[in-house]
């Protein structure tokens, strides 16, 4: 054994000079992984989910299209994909940000499960789009997608502890919230501060997170620029977009929510709305504060927001009360073209001719006119009685003319007899001439003798 104890004694003071280097080395390579592994924790996560619920036509998918970029208007069915390009300028790093846009039929509410998992649930940011063009759907639309949103995360079944403490997560981003500061534009990261731990947590209201869904979530109200058209045509009021704004804050204070009013027709608040969004997925760096002053361009980040914030608006309320049902008033206006529309329905031709022909069957038949008024018009157009016995009431005033029946009532009825007798007797003849003697029969008879009426005709 001494033999061998001999032999490494000499060559002690080498290894420890080995050692020496491999420890250098170990540092030099401790150093480079842990710089490696601290340049991968700062990149962009990918993975990260945003949820987009609202009703059919609210326009969710012509303002997500419009934050990616691309200029279609192209609609699908079910579940829509599409995705952000986020960019860190600070560390030169891209990643995409998933898009999910729900179907605003609630038939399609199961294809969420392709969307949302428990392990993604996480990453993901909920967005209710809310119409303003058609602000009294606006809170009946938010309640129903809220309520899909949170019967989708019960169903995921997630273990209690790991959605207690995405709950707590939302409560200590809502209780944290601090007026942001003008910010060096270098980094679009946040930078934590050593002060961040020490601030002073303020505790939440009684309506504040009382649903809690474990998720940040964010309402959106589109097509803004409809106010203007609500005011002319509607006669809406500063009073009604103050009413509205106050329940939307009060509901998105149950939920945690922040708040903004967009257009993509007048691309308002579309860059603001991008920057809140991958400042909550993200944590980068976002310094807009609040904004209420212009009705159609509201802002409102969560956490800022509470009851005596709210209570402001309350103050321009005169013929409504903050606690009043939505519905009773902000009311859908009438429809003034449907009466129009009815009248222009034309009725086809050959079913309204038919209608005129049963028509004109069942009216009874009138008699002729020749028929009618052919005696008449006998006595009327001859031209020997009135030349001869006719003569004395030609001369003779009006007044004569019109008083001298009174006293011959009886003759005249006779002689109407006589004249029908004679006309019948014309009537049977099968041939006449308009010279016959049967003309001065009627001359003879207005004066009332049979036997003259015969004499004239010889």
């Amino acid at each position: 054994m001494a033999p061998v104890l001999e032999k490494q004694l000499p060559g002690a003071a080498g290894l420890g000079d080995n050692n020496k280097e491999d420890e250098e080395g170990q540092t030099l390579w401790s150093s480079i992984l842990s710089e490696v592994s601290t340049r991968s924790s700062s990149k962009l996560p990918s993975g990260k989910n945003i949820l987009v619920f609202g009703e059919d036509g609210s326009g969710k998918t012509t303002l997500m299209a419009k934050l990616q970029g691309a200029e279609h208007n192209k609609k699908g069915r079910g579940l829509e994909y599409l995705y952000l390009n986020v960019h860190d300028e600070d560390r030169d790093d891209l990643t995409r940000c998933n898009v999910w846009i729900l179907d605003g039929d609630l038939y399609h509410k199961g294809l969420l499960k392709f969307a949302v998992t428990p392990q993604s649930l996480p990453d993901c940011l909920a967005v209710l789009v809310a119409d303003m063009s058609r602000p009294w759907t606006i809170m009946e639309s938010m309640q129903k997608w809220a309520s899909v949103l949170r019967d989708h995360v019960d169903k995921l079944k997630v273990p209690p502890e790991d959605m207690r403490e995405l709950e707590q997560r939302m409560v200590k981003a809502f209780q944290e919230y601090a007026e942001p500061e003008d910010a060096t534009p270098a980094s679009p990261r946040r930078a934590p501060t050593s002060g961040e731990d020490e601030a002073v947590v303020l505790p939440l209201g009684d309506n504040t997170l009382t649903h809690n869904l474990g998720i940040p979530v964010l309402i959106v109200c589109t097509k803004c620029d409809a106010i203007s058209v609500l005011e002319k045509e509607h006669d809406f009021r500063d009073e009604h977009f103050d009413f509205i704004q106050s329940c939307i804050r009060r509901f998105s204070l149950q939920y945690g929510a922040g708040l903004i009013y967009t257009s993509v027709k007048e691309e308002k608040n579309l860059d603001l709305l991008y920057k809140y969004i991958v400042h909550k997925l993200y944590d980068f760096q976002f310094v807009t504060p609040a904004l209420v002053v212009e009705k159609d361009a509201v802002f409102i980040p969560s956490g800022w927001d509470n009851e005596k914030k709210i209570g402001i608006l309350h103050e321009n309320l005169t013929t409504v009360r903050p606690d009043n049902p939505f519905e009773d008033f902000i009311t859908k206006p009438p429809v003034r073209k449907l009466v129009h529309d009815k009248e222009i329905n034309a009725e086809d031709e050959q079913v309204f001719l038919m209608k005129q022909q049963s028509l004109l069957a069942k009216q009874p038949a009138t008699p002729t006119r020749g028929a009618t008024e052919s005696p008449g018009r006998t006595m009327s157009s001859s031209p020997r009685p009135a030349g001869r016995a006719g003569q004395p009431s030609v001369t003779s005033s009006p007044m004569a003319s019109v008083k001298k029946p009174d006293p011959n009532m009886k003759a005249g009825a006779a002689n109407e007899g006589v004249l029908a007798n004679f006309f019948n007797s014309l009537l049977s003849k099968k041939t006449g001439s308009p010279g016959s003697p049967g003309s001065g029969a009627v001359g003879a008879g207005v004066q009332g003798s049979a036997k003259k009426t015969e004499a004239g005709f010889d």
